[in-house]
């Protein structure tokens, strides 16, 4: 009995061991399988692996329809259409002949008029003072010594004028008695003495010769 117990006991144990076996195996082919997967996408992570499609090629576009020619329309030719005409009449008047031209006359000239006669030449035999001679032998050219010894007298002169209205020489006709009175006279009579010319028979400016006095007063 105890051997027999000892046979059945061995016999279950080693059932037991396979069993156990086939798990441990099963168990690290699991657990190999599931390593192996996840290394796999751990390395293809990394890697950053691209899935490239290929893109396909486009479509073709039809060839466009060729374009329809018009035929122009036929059209037909005008109908010729011809006209006769009859000749002209032609007939015969009797024309007068051509008037003779009208020339016109010329108006005789009318008599010319005499031209006018020249005008008088402008003849001045004595020049002729500008301004007033009064001004040109004042009692402001009194000389001193005859006014202090209050000698008066009246001088007389003339004056020869050339072309250009300026006095040329002055002569004494009638003294005033003193000396320094005719020698103030004809003095300031050239100095200041202006005149428009005379002149000639042609209107031409020439000498000339103007007379006059001088009254030497003293002022009261």
């Amino acid at each position: 009995m105890a051997y027999a117990d000892q046979d059945g006991m061995s016999s279950s144990r080693l059932v037991s061991i396979i069993i156990v076996a086939l798990l441990h195996a099963f168990l690290g082919y699991a657990l190999v399988t599931g390593l192996a997967y996840e290394a796999v996408q751990q390395v293809k992570a990394k890697l950053n692996v691209v899935d490239v499609k290929e893109e396909e090629p486009p479509e073709e576009e039809p060839p466009p329809e060729p374009e329809k020619q018009i035929e122009p329309p036929v059209v037909s030719p005008p109908p010729l259409v011809t006209t006769v005409t009859p000749p002209p009449t032609v007939r015969t008047v009797d024309t007068p002949p051509p008037a003779a031209p009208i020339v016109p006359t010329a108006a005789p000239p009318a008599p010319s008029a005499p031209p006018p006669p020249p005008p008088p030449v402008a003849k001045r035999p004595n020049p002729i003072p500008k301004g007033n001679p009064g001004n040109w032998a004042n009692t402001n050219d009194y000389p001193s010594r005859a006014l202090q010894q209050e000698r008066e007298g009246t001088t007389g002169f003339r004056v020869t004028v050339g072309p250009d209205g300026r006095v040329q020489s002055c002569s004494i006709t009638s003294s005033s008695g003193h000396a320094d009175l005719d020698d103030a006279t004809c003095k300031n009579i050239q100095r200041r003495g202006r005149f428009d010319p005379a002149l000639d028979g042609n209107g031409q400016p020439t000498t000339g010769s103007w007379s006059s006095r001088v009254r030497w007063q003293i002022p009261k």
